[in-house]
């Protein structure tokens, strides 16, 4: 699924892109995969592990993404670099298609500006085109305050707890937080 590209003001005044993938964003969005898994434990990857993101297989994940009816990726651009990316998912089996799985992540250089909020309403609004979407989901990892905020702030809630989901290098537990918002019509 594509959505229409639109700029809106960061905090700082700068303006950013939000926007569906396209081939020109790859090698930007290969540099940010690496960037954001080294700045936080929070992210479900280390740098070393985005060797495998590769040039060919994420323009086979962009085409997919964008010709899809159940899934969108979007990303954000600041100044034409790559601050972070955002998707929603949604099934189309009926027991489980009232629900939609959401992710966002922001390369640190722009924590606090604005973007995951923004980010976080296009999805919704992505949602909403579904009238059979009742239920935002997501999931953070065990300290990651920051996030947990942002989601409070934009009405998801904790809904439950997988107890030492996260194992870091150095052997650190962590547990991962399920959390759902229910869609306002």
């Amino acid at each position: 699924m594509t959505i229409k590209p639109f700029d809106f003001k960061l905090k700082d005044g700068r303006t950013a892109t939000i926007l569906s993938p396209r081939e020109e964003d790859i090698n930007g969005v290969i540099e940010y995969l690496k960037i954001s898994a080294g700045e936080t434990e929070f992210i479900l990857r280390y740098p070393e592990e985005c060797d495998k993101y590769t040039y060919e297989a994420e323009k086979a994940l962009f085409e997919r993404k964008n010709a899809s009816e159940d899934e969108a990726m979007l990303l954000c651009l600041v100044d034409g670099k790559v601050a972070g990316n955002c998707g929603i998912q949604f099934s189309s089996q009926l027991k489980l298609r009232h629900r939609a799985g959401v992710a966002i992540a922001l390369c640190k250089e722009y924590w606090n500006l604005g973007i995951g909020t923004r980010m976080f309403e296009e999805m919704e609004k992505l949602a909403l085109n579904k009238p059979y979407v009742q239920i935002l989901e997501l999931d953070f990892v065990e300290g990651n305050t920051r996030a947990r905020a942002l989601y409070e702030k934009m009405g998801f809630k904790i809904i439950g707890r997988r107890p030492s989901a996260i194992c870091l290098k150095d052997g650190t537990l962590l547990d991962e937080y399920m959390m759902q918002k229910k869609l306002s019509r």
